[in-house]
C-alpha cells in the first residue's frame, strides 16, 4: 500500500515536473520569438550577410576608401581650420599630430575588438558612423570652431591659436579618424584564413591603404578643393565612405532603418551645408571661396572693397571706390618712390588684387610696374571686383622663385608676400634680401610690410629688421647721419602693420632722407594729398641700426622660424584686443559679457 502510495505521488510529481518544464520552455520560446521580432523591427536580421564577402575584393575595397578618406580628411582640416588659424606649420603639425594619435588609438582598440568579437557588422557600422561624422562636419565645423575660439579668447592669455586650433581638432576630428583606425586590424582579422599567406594579404591591404591615400591627397588639392570648396569635398569623400557599409548592410538586409538614417543625415548636410559660408555671420560679402593656397572672401562696402584670406585677422588687400589713399598701410609703403633716387620702375611681390598698383598707377603715372601673384584666384579676383590696371603684367609664381630667374632692375620693389597672416620663410632670410638687394638699381628702395607690430627681445619684427639690416649696411660704409640711415621703419596708425624700408645706396653717404621725404614726393607726383601723407610718414620713421648684438635673430634659409615667431606676435595682439573682455568677465561674469551683444 505504502509502495503504491509512493509510486502514485512520485507520478504526480514527474508529471507536474515535465509540465512546469515544458511551460518554462515555451515561455522562454515565446521570449525568443518576441525578442527576435523587435531586433527584426531595428534591424530586420542580426546575423552577419556572408555573401558579400565570399570575395575578399569588397574588404580590399574597404581599406582602399578608408585610406583614402583618412588623407582627405587630413586635407579638409586643414582647410576648415586655416581662415580661422592660418594654414602654418604650426597649424599643419597639430592636424597631423592629433590625427595620428587618434588613428594609433582606433589601431589598438580596433585589434582588440576584432579578436574579441570577429563580426564585420562591428567594423561596418563603425565605418558608417565615421562617414556620416565627416559629412556632418561642413555643417556644425564651423560653429564649433567659433564657439571653442569665443571660449578661449575671454579666458587664456598665451598660445590662443595653438590652443584654439588644437581642441578644435581634438572635437571635430579625432571621432571619426578614431573609427578609421580601427578598419586595418578588422580587416586584417577578416581577409586572414591561414598564417600560410597570411604576409601576402596584408601586404596587399597595405597597398589598397597607400594607393587610396594617395589618391585621398592628390584629388582634394588638385581637383576638389579648387573646384567645388572644402564642404563639398567632405561630402564627396564621406558619401564615398559611407557607399561602402551601405552597399554590405543592405546586401545582406540587415541594419536597414540604420542605414536609412545615415542616408538622411548625410543628406541634410549636403543640402543646408553650401547655404552659409565660414564667415556665416557675415551678410554683405560679394564673394566666398577658395583656391589651391587660400580661403578667400570679399567684401563689398559703400566706399571700399576688401579681399581678406582669413576671416578672423587681417585685410589683404582693398581699392577705395572713390581713389586716392586708402588709410592703411600701403598709403606708408608710398614713401619709397619717394625715398629712392629714381621713381620709373617697381616689382611687387605679393600683388594681391592690386592696392599697391594703383595707388602707384595714380601718384606716379609714368611708372613701369611688374606684378607677381602666386595665386591666380586672386588675380582673377582683381579683375573682377578690384579694377586692378589691364596693362600691369602679372606672373603668377611664388615671388622668390620669379625673383631668382628674373634679370631686370627696379627702382621699388614691395614685399608684401604672406602665407594667410605670416611671412613665408623662404622670403624672410639673408639669402631672400640679398636677391632682392641684387635687383634694385642704385639708389633703390625695398619696402616690406610687416604684418604685426611686435616688438622686444625675440620678435618677429626684431628678427627681420636684423635680417634686413645685415643684408642692406653690408658694405655699405658709416657716413650718414642718423636722419639719412640705410635701414627705417614706420608703424601705420589704428593698424597692426610696420612697414620697413631699406636702401641700396648711390654712394657711402647716400641714405633714406627723412628731411627731403614730403619735398620729394611733391615734385614728382604734384599732389598735396600725398607730401601730407608722407609728412605723416617723416614723424613715425625709426632708424634701424645693425650691430653685432642682433647677430642671433638673424633669418637665414636654414633657420627662420617666422610662423612661430609670428604666432607669438598675434598671441600678444589677442592678449591686448581681449584684456577688456577678460576683465569683464573676471568681474561680471557671463552676465557681463552678454550684455555687451
Amino acid at each position: 500500500m505504502n509502495e503504491s502510495n509512493s509510486a502514485s505521488k512520485s507520478a504526480v510529481f514527474d508529471a507536474t515536473h515535465s509540465m512546469f518544464f515544458e511551460r518554462m520552455i515555451g515561455y522562454r520560446s515565446k521570449v525568443i520569438s518576441a525578442t527576435t521580432a523587435y531586433r527584426k523591427v531595428l534591424m530586420l536580421e542580426t546575423h552577419t550577410p556572408k555573401a558579400i564577402l565570399n570575395s575578399k575584393i569588397f574588404l580590399y575595397l574597404t581599406e582602399f576608401f578608408s585610406g583614402m578618406a583618412v588623407m582627405a580628411a587630413e586635407l579638409g582640416a586643414q582647410r576648415l581650420l586655416a581662415p580661422y588659424f592660418s594654414s602654418s606649420q604650426i597649424v599643419w603639425t597639430i592636424i597631423i599630430g592629433t590625427i595620428m594619435i587618434a588613428m594609433a588609438l582606433g589601431n589598438v582598440w580596433g585589434g582588440r575588438q576584432a579578436d574579441k568579437n570577429p563580426d564585420p557588422d562591428h567594423l561596418y557600422r563603425r565605418i558608417m558612423f565615421a562617414a556620416v561624422w565627416l559629412a556632418l562636419v561642413p555643417l556644425v565645423g564651423k560653429y564649433i570652431i567659433i564657439a571653442i575660439s569665443g571660449v578661449l579668447i575671454v579666458t587664456i592669455s598665451t598660445n590662443f591659436l595653438i590652443l584654439a586650433a588644437f581642441i578644435s581638432c581634438m572635437v571635430i576630428f579625432v571621432p571619426p579618424l578614431f573609427l578609421l583606425g580601427t578598419v586595418t586590424p578588422g580587416l586584417v582579422k577578416f581577409t586572414t584564413d591561414s598564417l600560410k599567406n597570411n604576409a601576402t594579404i596584408v601586404g596587399r591591404l597595405g597597398a589598397c591603404n597607400t594607393i587610396g591615400s594617395i589618391l585621398g591627397t592628390f584629388l582634394p588639392t588638385f581637383l576638389t578643393i579648387p573646384t567645388v570648396g572644402t564642404f563639398v569635398t567632405f561630402l564627396i569623400f564621406a558619401g564615398i565612405l559611407l557607399a561602402l557599409p551601405l552597399v554590405y548592410f543592405l546586401s545582406g538586409r540587415t541594419y536597414i532603418i540604420t542605414s536609412i538614417a545615415c542616408i538622411v543625415l548625410f543628406a541634410a548636410s549636403a543640402i543646408v551645408s553650401p547655404l552659409s559660408g565660414f564667415a556665416f555671420w557675415e551678410r554683405n560679402l560679394a564673394y566666398e571661396g577658395e583656391s589651391e593656397y587660400n580661403y578667400l572672401q570679399v567684401k563689398d562696402l559703400s566706399d571700399r572693397t576688401i579681399l581678406s584670406t582669413n576671416v578672423l585677422f587681417g585685410v589683404q588687400s582693398v581699392t577705395m571706390k572713390a581713389g586716392g589713399l586708402t588709410g592703411l598701410y600701403y598709403d606708408t609703403a608710398l614713401a619709397a618712390p619717394a625715398f629712392a633716387a629714381h621713381a620709373n620702375s617697381a616689382l611687387i611681390l605679393g600683388m594681391g588684387t592690386g592696392t599697391y598698383a594703383r595707388q602707384l598707377r595714380e601718384y606716379y603715372p609714368k611708372m613701369a610696374i611688374t606684378g607677381v601673384e602666386i595665386d591666380q584666384s586672386i588675380t582673377k579676383l582683381a579683375d573682377r571686383y578690384f579694377k586692378e590696371p589691364s596693362d600691369i603684367p602679372v606672373s603668377t609664381y611664388d615671388g622668390r622663385a620669379w625673383l631668382a630667374s628674373d634679370t631686370k632692375k627696379y627702382d621699388v620693389i614691395m614685399v608684401d608676400a604672406y602665407q594667410d597672416i605670416t611671412i613665408p620663410f623662404q622670403m624672410s632670410s639673408t639669402e631672400f634680401f640679398n636677391l632682392v638687394r641684387d635687383h634694385l638699381n642704385p639708389g633703390g628702395v625695398m619696402v616690406v610690410n610687416m604684418n604685426m607690430i611686435s616688438d622686444g627681445k625675440g620678435s618677429i619684427n626684431e628678427a627681420l629688421e636684423a635680417t634686413i639690416s645685415s643684408v642692406f649696411e653690408n658694405g655699405a660704409g658709416t657716413n650718414r647721419s642718423a636722419s639719412s640711415p640705410l635701414v627705417a621703419t614706420a608703424d601705420v596708425p589704428d593698424t597692426t602693420n610696420r612697414e620697413l624700408f631699406a636702401k641700396k645706396p648711390l654712394n657711402r653717404s647716400d641714405g633714406l632722407s627723412f628731411e627731403s621725404l614730403p619735398e620729394t614726393a611733391v615734385q614728382r607726383t604734384r599732389s598735396d594729398d600725398l607730401a601730407d601723407a608722407m609728412s605723416s610718414v617723416t614723424l613715425r620713421l625709426i632708424p634701424v641700426k645693425y650691430s653685432s648684438t642682433m647677430s642671433g635673430y638673424v633669418l637665414t634659409d636654414d633657420k627662420a622660424p617666422v610662423e612661430v615667431l609670428g604666432m607669438r606676435a598675434i598671441d600678444e595682439l589677442i592678449k591686448e584686443q581681449a584684456g577688456p573682455y577678460r576683465k569683464i568677465l573676471k568681474e561680471q561674469g557671463i552676465s557681463g559679457l552678454m550684455s555687451l551683444t
